[in-house]
């Protein structure tokens, strides 16, 4: 059987993937906004990005995606202060926080 040694070789290959080529699964607005909550246990507070559990890149790349639909992202605000700093869209970000009115879109 040709085809059974080149399927060993695949299982063998995902097995071995580091951590950091594995795609992450999508964080859903809701998901984005009940994490937030339980971070900073209400709206209108500052949460630091790395407090969302999800590594650099992903970070950058789930609020970037978010802060370019404007029915979103007019309900959060970025901010720059003391901490690990992230590129959103191009600009340097630390924290976040987030409008109660969001949750009209959830």
């Amino acid at each position: 059987m040709p085809g059974a040694g080149a399927s060993r070789q695949r299982k063998a290959q995902k097995k071995g993937t580091p951590d950091v080529e594995r795609p992450a699964r999508e964080m859903t607005l809701r998901e984005l906004v009940e994490k937030y909550r339980s971070i900073t246990g209400g709206f209108g507070r500052a949460a630091a990005l790395s407090a969302f559990g999800l590594r650099h890149a992903e970070t950058e790349q789930l609020f970037s995606v978010y802060d370019e639909d404007y029915h979103i992202s007019r309900f959060f605000h970025f901010s720059e202060s003391d901490g690990e700093r992230f590129s959103i869209n191009g600009f340097p970000v630390t924290h976040v926080s987030i409008d109660a009115e969001i949750e009209a879109i959830l």
